[in-house]
C-alpha cells in the first residue's frame, strides 16, 4: 500500500528518468510533448522554454546544458515509449513570437527527421481527434508579441535612442518605432476584462513583462494595444460592468464551495491510507495542501485526482513541519538535503504508526 519514505540512492538511466517523466506528463494531461519531458529531466527551465518561443533563442539547446547527442537520445526512449503504449503521433510546427514569424529549431545541425521527432506530441489513445486538434492549433500558434519594460538604461540598436519600452530582435534591442510599433498604447495588467477586449479589438499588441529582481523572472505588467482598441474595449467594459460584478461575485460563492468540499474528500483520502491519523490533523493536512493557488502537492493534477502518492507526499510534507526538527535544523543552517536525511527515520516512524 505504501513505501517507506526512503531517498533514493541510486542514480537512475536516461530511458528510466524519460519514462517516468513521460508517464508523469501523460497522467496530467492528455498529450507529452518532448519539451514537457526536458524540463521534467531538469534540462531546461520553463522559463527559458519560453525565451526559446518567443524567438529570444535561435536554438533552444543554447539553454541545454547536455549535448546535442544526449537529447537526440531521450526523443528517441520518448518515442519508443509513446509507440509502445500506441499513443497518436501529431506533428507541431513551432514559431517564434516575433514579427517575422520564423520557424523555431531545437537543435543545430540536426536531420529533418530528427528535428521534426523533436516536434512530435503524442496523445493518448483515447484523446478525441477535436482535442488533438485544438492541441496542435494552440502549440503550432506563434506566442504573442513580447515588449519589455527595461530595469536599466540602453539604447536601440537601429536609432540609437531609448524609452520606456523595448522590443528584442536578433539579439539587439529596438525601440517601439523601429519595431513598428510606436503607435501602440500601454494598458497596465488588473483588469482581466478590459485587457481581454483590448486585445481581441486590437490588430496587432504586444505583453509587456519586466524583470523582478527578487524572484528572478520576468512578470507581466499589461499589454500594448492600439489606442482606437481600447477606446471600445472601455467603453464595452462600462456597459456591463454591474453584471460582471455580480458574474465575480457568484464565482467567488462556486469556488469557495468547492473548495469545502475538495478538501473534506482529501481529508478522507488521507485517513483511508493512515487510518490512525487524528480525524483534526487530516483536516489541517487537506485544508494546507488543498488551499486554492498555495501550489502544494494537493492542488496538482494528481493532487486533485487523490493519488495515493500525491496523498502520501501532503502527508509526509506535514509530518516533516510538524512532527520532527526539520524546520529547526533549517533555521540552524543545515542544507536541505542534509536535514531530510536526519529526519527521515522520524517521518518513517510516524506514519507508520498512523498505519497501524
Amino acid at each position: 500500500m505504501f513505501t517507506w519514505y526512503i531517498r533514493a540512492v541510486s542514480k537512475p538511466s536516461l530511458q528510466r528518468r524519460v519514462v517516468r517523466a513521460a508517464d508523469d506528463v501523460l497522467s496530467e494531461q492528455s498529450y507529452v510533448a518532448f519539451t514537457d519531458v526536458l524540463a521534467r529531466l531538469g534540462w531546461v527551465h520553463p522559463v527559458n522554454i519560453e525565451r526559446w518561443r518567443t524567438g529570444r533563442l535561435s536554438e533552444l539547446e543554447q539553454v541545454v546544458p547536455v549535448p546535442a547527442e544526449r537529447v537526440v537520445q531521450a526523443c528517441e526512449h520518448l518515442t519508443a515509449w509513446a509507440r509502445e503504449r500506441g499513443l497518436r503521433a501529431e506533428d507541431v510546427e513551432y514559431v517564434a513570437g516575433t514579427r517575422d514569424r520564423r520557424p523555431l529549431q531545437f537543435l543545430s545541425g540536426t536531420t529533418s527527421d530528427e528535428e521534426r521527432a523533436l516536434r512530435t506530441h503524442w496523445f493518448a489513445p483515447d484523446a478525441a481527434p477535436a482535442q488533438r486538434e485544438k492541441v496542435v492549433e494552440k502549440q503550432s500558434k506563434a506566442p504573442d508579441l513580447v515588449a519589455i519594460m527595461p530595469t536599466r538604461e540602453w539604447e536601440c540598436a537601429d536609432c540609437g535612442d531609448t524609452g520606456g519600452f523595448l522590443v528584442m530582435e536578433d539579439d539587439e534591442p529596438l525601440c517601439l518605432d523601429c519595431a513598428d510599433m510606436g503607435h501602440l498604447v500601454f494598458l497596465p495588467a488588473g483588469d482581466a476584462a478590459l485587457t481581454r477586449r483590448a486585445k481581441k479589438a486590437s490588430g496587432l499588441s504586444a505583453v509587456v513583462i519586466r524583470w523582478a529582481r527578487a524572484r528572478k523572472r520576468y512578470e507581466r505588467q499589461g499589454i500594448l494595444v492600439e489606442e482606437g482598441a481600447l477606446e471600445r474595449a472601455e467603453e464595452q467594459c462600462l456597459a456591463d460592468a454591474d453584471a460582471r460584478e455580480r458574474r465575480r461575485e457568484r464565482d467567488r460563492e462556486r469556488r469557495a464551495q468547492e473548495d469545502v468540499e475538495f478538501q473534506g474528500e482529501l481529508s478522507a483520502a488521507v485517513r483511508r491510507l493512515f487510518p490512525g491519523c487524528p480525524q483534526g490533523r487530516a483536516a489541517s493536512i487537506a485544508w494546507h495542501a488543498g488551499t486554492r493557488g498555495s501550489g502544494r502537492v494537493g492542488r496538482s493534477a494528481a493532487g486533485r485526482a487523490l493519488d495515493e502518492r500525491a496523498v502520501t507526499l501532503a502527508v509526509v510534507a506535514s509530518v516533516r513541519h510538524t512532527d520532527t526538527e526539520y524546520d529547526a535544523l533549517l533555521m540552524a543552517g543545515v542544507p536541505r538535503d542534509e536535514a531530510r536525511d536526519r529526519v527521515a527515520a522520524d517521518i518513517n516512524g510516524v506514519l507508520r504508526s498512523w498505519q497501524a
